[in-house]
């Protein structure tokens, strides 16, 4: 198959709409990275022995709209289409295109040299998601937990000084409308809670800090789980309450890695 041509006929379909035909019922679209798209079925007319399968040999591949998203093609949909695109149809369309390989390499060798740092400052021990690791560690800096080699299939205990602690990170710029998600079984093996709640860039957003005995007694489940609602515990969180400023042994580094608006919170708080 002749590339040119390939790139030729996605430029063509481009340059016009195409409100009076049956394209806008393909399932598969081509996408170039200069963000243009055409038909699949419009290629395989276009383009001498076009073959789907040769651009995925080349590098191509799929995408489902409704996972990656790709904000402009909606628009793009209906301005070459003439017509809303139906969420039944959006539901089935893939994106079939080449990702920009350097940028991929280059985003990898930058994390794994984040990766190699943070395990030499002793942040990283295991295969737990970055997130969950560095919350825990903020968790071990602030409130100068102890983590010790757990005898389950755990991974590590947390403890401060004779207490169990069960820490809980979430990471998200805004917490799930379920709640925070916590295993009863290990609430009711802990004395403490403690929820860092981290936003996507990885600074702390929220800080909670709760007996375990109060979450087994408020949010008594007969399930498995427990899920601990913004609403419910709000009154705990760090920048409304000082009840725990006490259990906070590491006040710099809680300040350090906060994020601007929950530091001055922490700062009007703590200072009562």
């Amino acid at each position: 198959m002749d590339m040119d041509k390939f790139n030729s006929a996605v430029e063509a379909f481009n340059a016009t709409t195409h409100g009076s035909t049956d394209y806008y019922q393909d399932d598969v679209f081509i996408m170039l990275e200069e963000e243009k798209y055409a038909p699949l079925s419009y290629l395989k007319k276009k383009v001498e022995n076009f073959q789907a399968d040769f651009l995925i040999e080349t590098g191509f591949i799929y995408d489902s709209f409704e996972l990656v998203g790709q904000d402009n093609f909606q628009d793009w949909y209906e301005k070459q289409f003439s017509r809303k695109l139906k969420r039944s149809q959006a539901k089935k369309i893939l994106f079939l295109h080449l990702p920009d390989n350097k940028k991929i390499f280059d985003a990898i060798e930058t994390v794994n040299k984040c990766y190699e740092t943070l395990r030499d400052q002793r942040i990283l021990f295991n295969g737990k998601k970055l997130p969950v690791q560095l919350g825990e560690w903020y968790a071990k800096c602030i409130f100068g937990l102890m983590q010790e080699k757990s005898t389950s299939q755990r991974g590590f205990d947390f403890t401060l000084g004779d207490k169990r602690v069960e820490v809980k990170v979430q990471w998200g710029d805004a917490t799930s409308p379920k709640g925070v998600k916590l295993r009863k079984s290990l609430v009711d093996l802990s004395d403490y809670v403690i929820i860092i709640y981290m936003a996507k860039n990885f600074m702390i957003r929220e800080v909670c800090f709760l007996d375990s005995s109060y979450v087994s007694r408020k949010f008594a489940s007969k399930g498995h789980t427990v899920f601990l609602k913004d609403s419910e515990i709000n009154s705990y969180f760090f920048s409304r309450s000082a009840k725990h400023k006490d259990k906070v042994v590491n006040s710099n580094a809680l300040m350090k890695y906060s994020l601007p608006n929950f530091a001055m919170k922490l700062t009007e708080n703590f200072e009562k």
